[in-house]
């Protein structure tokens, strides 16, 4: 974490607090993640080096910039297409990630599947069973579950037709929204 700018993911009028451990206003009723949260729900993946990894919820692309340094390739989807090009043009112009593949979409038909490891940025009441479809034998998905304001860090490994399922602790996002 301590090699991506965090301030360079957050306006000029938040940069001040861009290190303080909270969530930060990204626009479109959107935020960036408490560093924090990040940290647990990116250490969740047990990152080697060699997954390939989709990310849902692309937002700021602060915490896809921190799994581009952890993996050979990202797969990030953000349905926001205002979001989509702020993040394109800090993590692919500015920033030259040449692991990452960016998609402005709102549903997981576009991705493939095949995932080492998926990881989710917002809410769901239950987890997606298109996602679990999506990762591969032994693959890792990371989601907040749960309504309200609140859910719980879930990670689940996809061992065969069992799926494993551990809490990470609780943390508010924005809900998922599927096209």
């Amino acid at each position: 974490m301590s090699r991506v700018p965090r301030h360079f993911f957050v306006s000029e009028a938040l940069r001040y607090r861009a290190y303080d451990d909270i969530a930060l206003p990204i626009g479109f009723k959107q935020t960036i993640s408490k560093p924090s949260t990040v940290a647990r729900m990116v250490q969740a993946l047990e990152l080697t080096g060699k997954e390939r990894v989709l990310e849902i919820g692309t937002g700021s692309g602060y915490q896809s910039a921190i799994i581009a340094h952890l993996t050979e390739r990202l797969i990030t989807t953000e349905r926001i297409g205002e979001l989509y090009s702020r993040a394109w043009e800090k993590l692919i112009v500015k920033l030259r990630y040449k692991n990452i593949l960016l998609k402005c979409s709102g549903d997981f038909n576009s991705v493939g599947d095949g995932f080492d490891s998926i990881i989710v940025s917002a809410g769901a009441e239950i987890p997606p069973r298109e996602l679990f479809h999506r990762l591969a034998e032994n693959g890792t998905l990371v989601i907040p579950v749960g309504s309200g304001e609140t859910q719980t860090l879930k990670r689940y490994v996809k061992r065969g037709d069992t799926v494993i399922e551990a809490d990470l602790g609780e943390a508010s996002f924005v809900p998922l929204i599927v096209h």
